[in-house]
């Protein structure tokens, strides 16, 4: 088994390009590779620079790989299309420019979903239309990032969206060629649905392509869907915590991995509020410490 290690700028709180809150790029690269990690995800197209020679000497400075990037975009929004397009094909020219491989697509929180989170019971559903229609938008950009750029693209699951909960994630991979699109399974993203992240593993593991590890404050977690907490809100109150110190059973995780002959990227994903106190550099060290304790 041959898995590699990396991180995010979430972790340092990035979330969208354009916010001011966020830390300059280079710090974060550092920080990153002075925990240990040996690459890193390349956060919301824009934060980091789109001239591939700054960005590739700024990579081989820190002995940093670039994994891949993501494409959090309305992809449940027809008339934001455009929006998603440009993000998308943005993303897909950085990651080919720099030779990473993994393209994940993310339907972005809808206020139509934020209440219901972690509720899947009550979680409005589309019609089958509109389903359809969001349905072919991700093939779209997934086809575009395989076909075009040699990516490989995958489906992530996260709150608050329309790709949320495991019976829509396994309706889309049903329906959609797996030469097309894989999974980038979110650990702490499926706990928060209020599913068995190991469980759903064991099923999927074969069309896993990539991993983000996230672990969840189960405390934090009962409240915030009690409360019908915002998202980013929870972010800010902690639900997601430091590995190995919530309701994911990484140890488990790690056996299904090296049961299915897993080769690739696990990325550190531990969203935080920029502005709150804490720590992003000591989480980061601590997690990667946690991780090497278990094996990886």
């Amino acid at each position: 088994m041959t898995i590699r290690i990396g991180n995010a700028p979430c972790s340092w709180g990035v979330e969208f390009a354009g916010d001011p809150r966020n830390p300059d790029w280079r710090q974060v690269l550092r920080d990153c590779a002075g925990a240990g990690y040996e690459g890193i995800e390349l956060g919301p197209v824009g934060y980091m620079p789109e001239n591939p020679a700054e960005l590739g000497e700024a990579l081989a400075e820190h002995g940093l790989t670039l994994i891949g990037g993501v494409v959090f975009q309305p992809f449940h929004d027809p008339a934001r299309w455009n929006e998603v397009m440009d993000a998308a094909l943005r993303t897909c020219k950085a990651l080919a420019a720099h030779g990473a491989g993994q393209l994940v697509l993310i339907d972005s929180i809808s206020p139509r979903r934020a209440p219901t989170a972690g509720r899947p019971a009550e979680a409005v559903q589309m019609a089958p239309d509109e389903w359809a229609g969001f349905r072919r938008r991700i093939e779209t950009v997934a086809r575009m990032g395989t076909e075009v750029y040699g990516l490989t693209a995958s489906i992530h699951a996260h709150a608050a969206g329309f790709m949320d909960f495991e019976p829509e994630l396994e309706r889309l991979l049903d329906e959609v060629d797996e030469a097309v699109l894989k999974i980038c399974f979110d650990t702490g993203h499926h706990s928060y649905a209020g599913f068995d992240p190991v469980a759903f593993m064991r099923r999927h593991v074969g069309r896993i392509s990539y991993m983000h590890f996230k672990d969840i404050d189960p405390a934090v977690k009962a409240d915030a869907v009690a409360r019908r907490t915002g998202f980013y809100e929870a972010c800010g109150q902690g639900i997601f915590c430091r590995l190995g110190e919530g309701d994911v059973d990484f140890p488990a995780v790690r056996q299904v991995l090296l049961g299915a002959g897993y080769e690739g990227w696990c990325t550190v994903e531990q969203d935080c509020d920029p502005t709150l106190p804490g720590s992003p550099v000591a989480d980061a060290g601590a997690n990667r410490q946690y991780l090497a304790s278990i094996g990886f």
